[in-house]
């Protein structure tokens, strides 16, 4: 039976500001076996930790990430729109998150966020940072962007990768397959045993996101999904842990 791994999405990103140190404290805290985090390009080409292009949602600063160097967003307050009490947390750069991760007992998935603008070497960027830090084995690089797969792939054939959806498609495992993916990841709704089937025929790791609700974790327990990404990383460890006591 496969054991569904728990990545924290963002960090426990309902407990503490997403893609933020305290974030990625609690989900470890709260026994998850994966961080899942996003990555974008500042000016100067430093990947940091934040999901969307822009900044206004979760910090205090205005327009692109890619408009500004690190050392003018590192200033921003990344926590009060959450809570005044993480007004002290900051964006994260990936660097600084690999020197904490690497020695953590846990995997990683590094979401590259080109579907909307297209950095212009992050994978490279990317990879390099991950082989430094000497935890590409036990890491997983998404995205919406085929093209970004692609590209990763040519950088190192054996770093694991994975596409990411929320559109429903024919056979999706055979396109995940078709650019050489390893895995898919797919939002909850597209969840069936369908799919499950078929990524285990085409060995395709299958991870589900974004799974908060008791009833929808269930279901990937008992489809044996390999992961499911969750704001809630406390709550889904303790419904896996009794999910799994009454199935023994």
């Amino acid at each position: 039976m496969t054991k569904t791994l728990i990545y924290a999405h963002r960090g426990a990103s309902k407990l503490a500001p997403e893609n933020t140190m305290p974030a990625f404290e609690l989900a470890k805290a709260a026994g998850a076996e994966g961080i899942e985090t996003d990555v974008q390009l500042t000016k100067d080409h430093i990947p940091i930790l934040i999901h969307d292009e822009n900044l206004r949602r979760t910090t205090n600063g205005t327009g692109f990430v890619q408009d500004y160097t690190y050392a003018e967003l590192r200033h921003l307050d990344a926590g009060s729109w959450f809570s005044s009490k993480y007004s002290d947390s900051y964006i994260v750069t990936l660097e600084e998150f690999l020197r904490w991760f690497r020695h953590q007992p846990m995997v990683l998935n590094v979401e590259l966020k080109t579907n909307v603008i297209e950095y212009r070497n992050i994978e490279r960027i990317v990879y390099d940072c991950l082989k430094r830090h000497q935890v590409l084995e036990r890491t997983v690089i998404s995205s919406f962007n085929a093209e970004t797969l692609c590209r990763m792939k040519k950088i190192n054939p054996s770093v694991e990768t994975a596409f990411l959806t929320s559109t429903k498609m024919r056979n999706l495992p055979g396109y995940a397959k078709s650019i050489d993916a390893d895995a898919l990841h797919v939002k909850h709704r597209l969840l069936d045993k369908k799919l499950v089937k078929h990524c285990q025929k085409n060995r395709l790791n299958l991870r589900i996101y974004t799974v908060n609700r008791p009833s929808m974790m269930k279901k990937c327990f008992q489809l044996g999904c390999n992961g499911i990404f969750t704001d809630v990383p406390h709550q889904a460890i303790e419904y896996r842990d009794q999910w799994l006591k009454r199935k023994g």
